[in-house]
């Protein structure tokens, strides 16, 4: 039974690499090296998520030799399902870093309460008003916009980009990507004199009815640990976590 349970939150893992996107991506017994000039760790990181067959020291050797001819820091995401079983103690014998421990968090679609505030927008294609939207709520540095736009223009399933309008304002935005079952959400961000009214919530239950009608059965989510309020939300809405994972990171040093 353990072993049934590890191989569906796996596929989890494997979604959350479907839904957000890379510019480039390089398989490397096992592991998959990911690429996207540097926005964000979860599209510039390490994922050893498949069992390796060559040397893990000129592995990793490698690795950092590879991001560091890309001007990256050289970053690893470790979940429960990172190969080999002792990569994270290695790691971190090497000086690397923790950061951001994630939860990731499912519910089921079933018995899903219904959204009372209706002026929400669900766009199954990016559009430039919602990447506006979202790049102004998210304070997304210009330079990084058109790699975002790529990377979102790269997923390959079923897309919902949603806004939340009060008085025809776009006060709060977020992604919901639908894939063998699941609707994985992704960068919910409410505008900061907007928050605590519960907009998020609506939104997100407005988002999570959208994916039920696209074939999804269950929702996830990944919620840094330290953030209390969404992790509050989170359960209200009926997530709970199953796995944990973080990021061990070298930091990219011109020499």
């Amino acid at each position: 039974m353990k072993q049934i349970t590890e191989n569906g939150h796996k596929i989890i893992e494997e979604l959350s690499l479907n839904h957000w996107q890379t510019l480039s991506t390089l398989f490397y017994d096992g592991w998959i090296l990911r690429f996207a000039n540097g926005y964000t760790k979860r599209a510039n990181s390490i994922q050893p998520i498949y069992d390796s067959t060559h040397d893990v020291f000129a592995k990793i050797d490698e690795c950092e030799r590879i991001y560091a001819s890309h001007q990256l820091s050289t970053i690893f995401k470790i979940t429960p399902f990172s190969k080999p079983d002792h990569l994270d103690q290695l790691l971190q014998d090497r000086g690397y870093s923790i950061v951001d421990h994630t939860n990731m968090q499912v519910r089921s679609l079933e018995e899903l309460k219904e959204p009372e505030y209706p002026f929400v927008q669900i766009d199954e294609q990016l559009t430039q008003e919602w990447l506006d939207h979202f790049c102004r709520l998210n304070q997304v540095q210009e330079g990084k916009r058109e790699t975002m736009t790529q990377m979102l223009s790269n997923i390959r399933t079923s897309t919902g980009f949603i806004s939340l309008l009060v008085d025809g304002q776009v006060v709060a935005c977020g992604l919901g990507v639908v894939e063998r079952g699941y609707i994985g959400l992704y960068d919910i961000i409410t505008d900061a004199a907007y928050r605590n009214r519960g907009f998020a919530e609506q939104m997100i239950l407005h988002l999570l009815h959208w994916g039920r009608k696209q074939g999804a059965t269950s929702s996830y989510l990944q919620v840094v640990a330290s953030n209390a309020p969404a992790i509050k939300l989170y359960a209200k809405l009926g997530y709970s976590k199953i796995y944990s994972y973080w990021y061990r990171v070298k930091d990219f040093h011109e020499s």
